[in-house]
This record gives structure tokens, C-alpha cells and sequence, in this order.
């Protein structure tokens, strides 16, 4: 098993109500993986949102296998006002 932090922003957080969440998880998960998680956790909530995924703070842009200790992030289009 793995622990995975996921930090939650914007509409990431508005949608599950918290700021972050604690995954723990089997080992050889990817990041699309979780990332269907956090949106059935969603509820549809973020069912027409794209996401860009931070992992320990830097942007990636492939699937990528999650490792104990990880920080992830699910990151909507900035919004602006």
C-alpha cells in the first residue's frame, strides 16, 4: 500500500469540500487512476472540467505511476474575474 496527499483547488475542492484528502491506495496505481477516483467521489461535479495534474508540484503531462509519499493535484483552467 501507498499513501497519496491530494491537495484540492477551486472547483477540485468545491466539489469534494475539502481541502485535502488522504489516499491510501495499492501499490502500481497511476495518476489517471485516481484521478477517475476524485471524480466519482465528485458526484459529477467536475464531469465537464478539465484537469491538469500536478505531482509533487510540477506539472506532467503523462499518465505516471503514484509512489508512496506522493503529493498530487488535479488543477481546473484558472479562473479569473
Amino acid at each position: 500500500m501507498i499513501t497519496i496527499r491530494l491537495k484540492c483547488f477551486s472547483q477540485v475542492k468545491y466539489a469534494l469540500g475539502k481541502n485535502e484528502i488522504i489516499f491510501e491506495l495499492k501499490n502500481g496505481v497511476f495518476t489517471d487512476e485516481l484521478e477517475k477516483i476524485v471524480r466519482k467521489m465528485a458526484e459529477g461535479k467536475l464531469n465537464d472540467v478539465t484537469l491538469s495534474t500536478a505531482l509533487n508540484k510540477k506539472y506532467i503531462t503523462k499518465n505516471t505511476k503514484l509512489n508512496d509519499g506522493d503529493e498530487i493535484a488535479f488543477i481546473p483552467p484558472v479562473q479569473g474575474g
